[in-house]
């Protein structure tokens, strides 16, 4: 069970309120969208990807890229807004991330994405909103 507290915080009752049924099962459930059914996997503008939780912005559309998932891939979040935890279920350890302002399960994270880092941040499509660069 997560006890660390995060700057934002909502009731469940809030969260309800907050979220689609849907986003609330990815987010505050650790559930995962069906691959390929979110329309951000699409968007190609300038702009930034923001928690639909709290509006955090996450990552920058300079940083996305196709992965072939199904889902938003990154190479890198914005600093301080994401934050990793082991994640042990299906009989397997992966890297979960989560916001760092409100800590709703965003997706995972993994070693096998392009240069520069490594990384993908293979996001839930659900977690997030699009903001266009203005």
């Amino acid at each position: 069970m997560d006890t660390h507290t995060y700057p934002v915080t909502r009731t469940d009752a809030e969260w309800r309120a907050r979220l689609t049924p849907e986003q609330y099962a990815v987010m505050r459930n650790h559930g995962t969208e069906r691959p390929g059914s979110c329309a951000l996997l699409y968007e190609k503008r300038a702009g930034t990807f923001s928690c639909v939780g709290c509006d955090q912005p996450l990552f920058q559309s300079t940083l996305k890229f196709e992965s072939g998932t199904g889902w938003p891939s990154f190479n890198d979040p914005v600093p301080g807004s994401v934050e990793n935890t082991v994640d042990r279920s299906y009989g397997m350890v992966r890297t979960e991330c989560h916001c760092s302002r409100c800590g709703s399960h965003l997706g995972h994270v993994f070693e096998d994405g392009p240069p520069p880092t490594g990384l993908r941040y293979c996001i839930n499509g659900v977690a997030l909103k699009f903001e266009p660069a203005a």
